[in-house]
């Protein structure tokens, strides 16, 4: 297996010092602002993106201490398939957040609607285009029966005890 490396462009600051009490996706963050700063040797890259009222963020789950690909999720208390959940124990740790983006100053996007750990690794950042990112979705799995605790719903710890 080849080995991929990839480097932060920055860092999420975030008021949630831990993973436990995050809220679980950015729809029951709303409100919740953070920030992302992008270091200086890729600020160049921002330029233009304060046209966008949206943009999808791309970070390393740092803190997630083991993976496994049968998981239970924070929406149920039964075991899926790691791919059929958004949980953050999966086998690369990646995650993505779609934000609200308030302000550009310089390097630092100001953002709202955050579901991040503070100082959390960016890997990249990319406009939210409607036309791009979203079809009509027909079906949702599993979280038919459940998608309705999503605003009470906050991380536990479990994927990094």
């Amino acid at each position: 297996m080849r080995e991929i490396k990839l480097n932060p462009i920055g860092i999420i600051y975030t008021p949630f010092k831990t993973p436990k009490g995050v809220p679980i996706q950015p729809l029951a963050a709303k409100g919740i602002k953070g920030r992302v700063e992008v270091y200086p040797e890729y600020a160049d890259g921002l330029k233009d993106i304060d046209g966008f009222s949206h943009i999808i963020l791309i970070y390393h789950l740092h803190l997630i201490k083991h993976s496994s690909l049968m998981v239970t999720p924070f929406l149920d208390n039964k075991e899926h398939g790691v791919f059929a959940t958004r949980a953050s124990g999966r086998p690369n740790q990646i995650g993505f957040s779609v934000v609200e983006l308030e302000k550009v100053d310089g390097n630092i996007l100001h953002v709202k609607d955050i579901d991040i750990v503070d100082g959390t690794p960016i890997l990249d950042i990319k406009p939210c285009v409607p036309q791009f990112d979203f079809q009509e979705v027909t079906k949702i799995g599993w979280y038919e029966n459940v998608i309705h605790k999503l605003s009470n719903t906050k991380d536990d710890g479990r994927f990094i005890d």
